[in-house]
């Protein structure tokens, strides 16, 4: 059964919470675009051919569309503040892991962790606001909130490169770090835990269908 009547929060609690997804959705759009021009360094780095080096930035992309679909019902079941900050620690262990890759292997593996926890941040945000904000607000709050995700993606590649060059590709990842452990805990603090009841059962089979056609 859905409630759509917004949980009572106080203003200054709701600016903070979109505050901490907006960040979050500009993160997960800034690392996909912010590997592009750190690629080259990455393959001197790891002893990699630069072509194969592409598949870091297919297995983020791709994990995210598979995730994606199924962030909604994950938030329904266990609570948006749940389910966001799970998305978080995901997505800064997969970040950690990234940086300290010494392999490719490796490396597309901690991109798909960081996947993984970058798909859930924009959904279960998007869904976190519509569950906290007035019926009137909604569009003003998801506009604050959609802006810095244009953002990351053009600012990705200039950022990237200036952090390659500056220091060395690991620091493309490791910014995530402190960015995300401040989000963890302010997700903690200020979003609530909006959840429904008597969600219908995950079609697992609808779901399969979906990610093998990807």
């Amino acid at each position: 059964m859905q409630d759509t009547t917004p949980l009572a929060t106080d203003d200054r609690t709701r600016r903070i919470m979109l505050w901490v997804v907006a960040i979050g959705f500009f993160m997960q759009t800034l690392d996909s675009t912010i590997v592009n021009t750190a690629l080259p360094s990455m393959a001197k780095s790891l002893g990699e051919s630069p072509l194969r080096m592409q598949s870091v930035i297919i297995a983020y992309s791709l994990t995210m569309a598979v995730i994606i679909p199924a962030s909604g019902w994950l938030a329904d079941r266990f609570g948006t503040r749940t389910i966001f900050q799970t998305a978080i620690v995901l997505f800064v262990a997969g970040s950690l892991a990234c940086a300290y890759s010494n392999s490719l292997t490796l490396l597309v593996v901690s991109r798909v962790v960081q996947g993984v926890g970058g798909a859930m941040l924009l959904p279960v945000g998007r869904l976190a606001v519509l569950r906290t904000f007035p019926r009137d607000q909604y569009l003003q709050a998801l506009s604050f909130v959609a802006i810095p995700g244009m953002v990351g993606p053009l600012i990705g590649p200039t950022l990237g490169g200036w952090l390659t060059q500056t220091f060395s590709w690991h620091w493309i990842f490791l910014i995530n770090v402190p960015v995300g452990l401040l989000g963890g805990l302010a997700t903690m603090r200020y979003m609530p835990n909006a959840r429904l009841h008597g969600v219908a059962p995950f079609d697992l089979s609808g779901y399969l269908l979906l990610a093998i056609s990807m």
